[in-house]
């Protein structure tokens, strides 16, 4: 009985663990992947934050163009 659990936890050994080997390799790489996404989000975020700010301050400008424009011909 207990050759036969041995030739099993043997077969399990061969079959399986160098299976769970690769899938925490590629795992891993996954992994790496997903932080270089993330930085490359984070860049983006912060550029879409840039890009924020300047259409707020160009619309800003607009406002008080138009008013200005509306005080001259007004006079």
């Amino acid at each position: 009985m207990a050759s036969s659990i041995e030739a099993i936890q043997k077969i399990l050994q061969e079959t399986i663990a160098p299976s769970v080997s690769r899938i925490e390799i590629e795992l891993a790489g996954v992994k790496a992947d997903i932080k270089s996404l993330q930085s490359e989000i984070k860049r983006l975020d912060e550029r879409i934050d840039h890009l924020d700010d300047k259409l707020t301050t160009a619309l800003e400008i607009r406002e008080r163009l138009a008013a200005l424009e509306a005080r001259v011909a007004a006079h």
